[in-house]
């Protein structure tokens, strides 16, 4: 049984950091997509970072160069370290799952998802 459970999420000030840690339990990162997704008060959920069995990383365009996804697979975990976050980058991030080789994109191609983490960016 796949379960997901997200932390690290908090108040920080513009221009900060936080790490988000998104641990999975019945998960094979080798066969699994993991990504992070995040949903901002009163817009839709959104994708934010993916990373394939095979490392592969890719990222909106609007966090590349200030967000980074990465796995520990003996810890059975996935980070995505935030930077340089911005007021806009406020929203609840959520981690999700599923079984493929390449990345997905659309929401419905995911079968696991955490209950979220909250990160608001104020100063």
């Amino acid at each position: 049984q796949v379960q997901l459970v997200e932390s690290g999420g908090g108040l920080v000030q513009p221009g900060g950091s936080l790490r988000l840690s998104c641990k999975a339990s019945g998960v094979n990162f080798r066969l699994h997509v993991m990504s992070w997704y995040r949903q901002a008060p009163g817009k839709e959920r959104a994708l934010v970072a993916s990373i394939t069995g095979d490392g592969i990383t890719n990222y909106t365009d609007s966090v590349k160069d200030r967000f980074s996804v990465s796995r520990d697979a003996a810890k059975n975990t996935v980070y995505l370290q935030l930077n340089n976050l911005k007021p806009e980058d406020t929203a609840v991030y959520y981690c999700a799952a599923t079984v493929a080789t390449s990345i997905r994109a659309r929401e419905d191609e995911y079968d696991y998802w955490g209950q979220g983490t909250q990160v608001v960016v104020s100063s």
